[in-house]
């Protein structure tokens, strides 16, 4: 059986070390095939800086033709962000994230939909949590100090990453789909400054490790494995 791991850059295992991006081999579907090596092959189909409108453009190349038993979608992060050169040049005006929340709905839609007529059966993944603080820091000092102002109106990253993650899970609940709460649980596994990288986005090795964990207990508690 097959476990395809779709999504982004936090599928792909993307981690910020030193003040550079890092692709760790400690990546959540390289845990997670150590975790169900008795029953699953895990592919890892992310890809850094995507977004659910290439994950759609990309579904049938690298998740239909796998012919899996199982896709994890893990999307977001990417589409709740904004063009940051775009906000520093123009701070006073108003910037639309990189997809709309409607669109973002939308798109997973297609996705779940277009997986289940494939046969696969789709499992959504909540967005892992951020560390906000880190975060600005990074752009501070890529995009300069004018954009913080403009953060502070719109409520800040993590009110715009709260709100998609919010709209995924009513999705998860309205069209009765499997889901996986990575959010809550890492949030209860310990200190995040452990689990997030030091961009606050991507993720540690351990938070990695900690994310493929929840994956499995949650395919147990769903008795898939």
């Amino acid at each position: 059986m097959k476990i395809v791991c779709f999504g982004d850059s936090l599928t792909r295992g993307v981690s910020f070390v030193k003040g550079r991006m890092r692709i760790l081999k400690e990546n959540y579907p390289a845990f997670l095939q150590e975790f169900v090596s008795d029953h699953f092959t895990v592919v890892n189909k992310g890809v850094f800086n995507d977004n659910s409108d290439l994950l759609l453009s990309r579904v049938d190349k690298d998740v239909i033709s796998e012919h899996p038993d199982y896709v994890i979608i893990n999307i977001g992060g990417n589409d709740c962000n904004f063009k940051w050169d775009e906000v520093a040049k123009n701070p006073e005006k108003e910037h639309q994230p990189i997809v709309p929340i409607d669109r973002y709905i939308e798109n997973l839609k297609q996705l779940i939909e277009r997986i289940k007529e494939s046969n696969s059966i789709p499992v959504l993944m909540t967005l892992p949590p951020l560390d906000p603080v880190r975060y600005y820091k990074m752009l501070a000092k890529t995009y300069g100090s004018s954009i913080s102002h403009w953060i502070s109106l719109q409520g800040g990253i993590e009110h715009w990453h709260g709100l998609y993650n919010r709209s995924l899970n009513s999705l998860a609940e309205q069209l009765n789909v499997q889901k996986i709460d990575v959010r809550t649980a890492m949030k209860h596994s310990g200190d995040l400054q452990d689990f997030i990288s030091d961009d606050g986005i991507h993720l540690t090795g351990k938070g990695y490790k900690t994310m493929s964990s929840e994956i499995f207990s949650s395919f147990e508690k769903y008795a898939l494995v």
